[in-house]
């Protein structure tokens, strides 16, 4: 297929990023609502509500493994518009639903139709893109990752006050609707049919192999999985420290959506950097100055700061972590994609599931460590990045070498 059958940048980069935000949304949104689906569903055990978000995410974790083959076999569109049909029945399913129960069965399977687009989409920018370029449109995408987890929340908790709980999921039916649309009507089908591959079980697992093989893969596989584990780590804590080390857990969501702001001006700046500068030197660099921030914001913690200097230090550093994966992520992304065109989805699936498992992986028992302040979060993020700095630095890249004299 040719560029010329395709929408224009801004148009293309606008559609994908819709395509992606479906699991932001997903989650994001679910938060406000959670207190009231306990009340009506588990009053015995409110705790048991906090399950609609992991069972979506292990939908999406399953759905990653298998998202990838069936976009190198049936095609990208194929693969986005069935998991869009998928994910809006299990809405339908889930706003339904009379038991927690069958709730947590539907957000399952609507993690399952989130997949389609979580790796169609990426399998979809390589086909078109590669190198430098495609970081640089893994970059306008990522501001997406900032900006809806600042937005989401707050919609959700406006659906809910306005509708009531259920009307969540109808929203994830229309929002849906809207992206798959678009993409049904504006963008043609980006896998050559020639590049087709077989769903062979044998096929598929010489394909993986060849994926995990190849050492740009895993070195950006491991260093991926390290910067979502210390994401998942912020995440996790993050409400917990600004109640309880700071006493602001009734301004958390004007904080967090603050940070999120601020920090979306970082996937501007990646764009213009990695043209110039390259994604290698780029990656190594944000986890550089990341150590930097980490070490620091333990060690005024070992210190004790007084409830100004401690707040202000705290944001401060949340801020970097965001910085970090926005000008790490995508760039991370693009390097492991580039010599995987031949089997993209595959490559996406296996880059999307491992790394995804594997930061859970490392987030679960950092987060569990949390003893009232930032100090173990701190200790936890300056080890992984300085595990993905030494990583990164083993990164071989043709076009980011300098050119022979």
């Amino acid at each position: 297929m040719s560029r010329a059958n395709v929408l224009s940048r801004t148009e293309f980069v606008a559609l994908m990023a819709m395509l992606s935000a479906t699991i932001a949304f997903s989650i994001d949104a679910m938060l406000p609502a959670l207190p009231e689906i306990a009340a009506d569903l588990t009053p015995d055990a409110v705790n048991r509500a906090q399950l609609i978000i992991t069972s979506f995410v292990f939908g999406m974790g399953f759905g990653t493994f298998v998202a990838g083959p069936l976009s190198d076999r049936f095609g990208r569109r194929a693969v986005m518009l069935g998991g869009a049909v998928l994910y809006s029945v299990a809405a339908l399913a889930a706003w339904g639903s009379g038991s927690l129960e069958l709730v947590l069965a539907a957000r399952f399977v609507q993690g399952l139709g989130a997949a389609g687009p979580r790796v169609a989409s990426m399998a979809m920018i390589r086909d078109l893109y590669a190198g430098r370029h495609m970081a640089q449109i893994m970059s306008f995408i990522m501001i997406v990752f900032t900006l809806v987890p600042a937005i989401a929340p707050t919609l959700g908790a406006g659906i809910v006050w306005t509708f009531g709980w259920r009307s969540i999921f109808l929203a994830f039916v229309v929002f849906s609707i809207l992206s798959a649309a678009w993409l049904l009507i504006r963008q043609p089908e980006t896998l050559d049919p020639g590049k087709r591959r077989s769903l062979n079980l044998w096929e598929l697992g010489r394909g993986a192999a060849e994926v995990l093989r190849h050492p740009t893969v895993r070195l950006s596989l491991m260093v991926q999985t390290l910067i979502f584990g210390i994401l998942f780590s912020l995440l996790s804590s993050t409400q917990q420290v600004f109640d309880q080390t700071f006493g602001q857990g009734d301004n958390f969501h004007l904080w967090f959506g603050g940070i999120a702001l601020v920090s979306a001006s970082a996937s501007f700046l990646n764009a213009r950097l990695v043209v110039r500068l390259g994604m290698r030197p780029l990656i190594r660099t944000v986890l550089l100055v990341q150590i930097f921030m980490s070490g620091a914001t333990a060690l005024l913690w070992i210190i004790g700061p007084s409830w100004g200097v401690g707040l202000s230090a705290y944001v401060l550093w949340k801020i970097s972590i965001f910085f970090m994966a926005a000008l790490a992520i995508g760039n991370i992304n693009a390097l492991a994609m580039e010599p995987m065109g031949h089997m993209a989805g595959l490559a996406a699936s296996l880059l999307a599931a491992l790394s995804t498992v594997g930061a859970v992986l490392i987030a679960a028992p950092i987060g569990l460590t949390f003893d009232g302040t930032p100090l173990p979060l701190s200790i936890g993020t300056l080890i992984c990045a300085t595990l993905a700095y030494v990583l990164a630095g083993r990164f071989v890249r043709p076009s980011d070498k300098p050119a022979a004299s």
